[in-house]
């Protein structure tokens, strides 16, 4: 399977990269590319009613940039250190190679890229608020269709995109603890958590996670951080 172009498809141009370049406003291209180049990650959760296409978390750099919030995040609760301090979250360095928090390097419970599970969970906690009615998901369909995929890459779109939101199956995607982490993280930054659902579907994801409450805060300050930084460069 081509996990790049993939990835690329998903998230926008360079999002599937671990050198992502500069977009707007100085921040890495992925996330904030997929929503100028009409990347999935965009379409999807850019239908939230009152959600602004290319706001807030679709501002975010690369999936790399989530093993590099996810480290830092551990790294301060291993040493008591408060999290979500950093002047600038979004350009922290690449976690070491043999850190666990190295996302193309890993592979998920299922020995697949672990690049895959990272997708499947923003996807998952996205339609965690059921906003995605019959005429959206139809939308998405069609854009898959027309983005010139190989029919496995096609059909890893098709299936995560038809799975239900189930907190339980993505926590069954980590492989180690530092993945649960980084899956957890991922997810909080897919949504604004401002409904009753998108909260108990974090909920759920951290109790099957088995995360604990200190290590949780811990990315929620991460996650906090990571929105206020991209609110202030809007």
């Amino acid at each position: 399977m081509d996990v790049n172009g993939l990835l690329n498809s998903f998230l926008g141009s360079q999002g599937g990269s671990g050198k992502p370049g500069k977009g707007k406003g100085g921040l890495p291209d992925g996330m904030l590319g997929g929503a100028a180049a009409g990347g999935l990650a965009a379409l999807l959760l850019g239908t939230k009613k009152g959600r602004k296409m290319g706001g807030k978390a679709l501002k975010y750099g690369g999936l790399a940039v989530v093993g590099g919030l996810a480290y830092k995040a551990y790294r301060d609760w291993q040493t008591n250190t408060p999290s979500g301090q950093e002047p600038d979250p979004l350009v922290l360095p690449r976690p070491p190679a043999d850190s666990g928090f190295d996302v193309e390097t890993e592979q998920d419970s299922g020995g697949r890229d672990f690049r895959l599970a990272l997708m499947r969970a923003m996807i998952s906690a996205a339609k965690s608020d059921n906003h995605i009615d019959a005429d959206e998901h139809t939308r998405i369909r069609a854009q898959i269709e027309e983005m010139g995929l190989g029919t496995e890459e096609k059909a890893a779109l098709f299936d995560s995109f038809s799975a239900p939101s189930d907190a339980a199956a993505t926590a069954r995607l980590a492989r180690t603890g530092e993945q649960g982490a980084e899956i957890y993280l991922v997810s909080a930054l897919a949504v604004d958590p401002d409904t009753p659902e998108e909260v108990r579907y974090l909920d759920d994801l951290a109790r099957n996670l088995s995360l604990d409450a200190g290590l949780r805060g811990h990315l929620d300050h991460e996650a906090a951080a990571a929105r206020r930084s991209v609110e202030s460069r809007a």
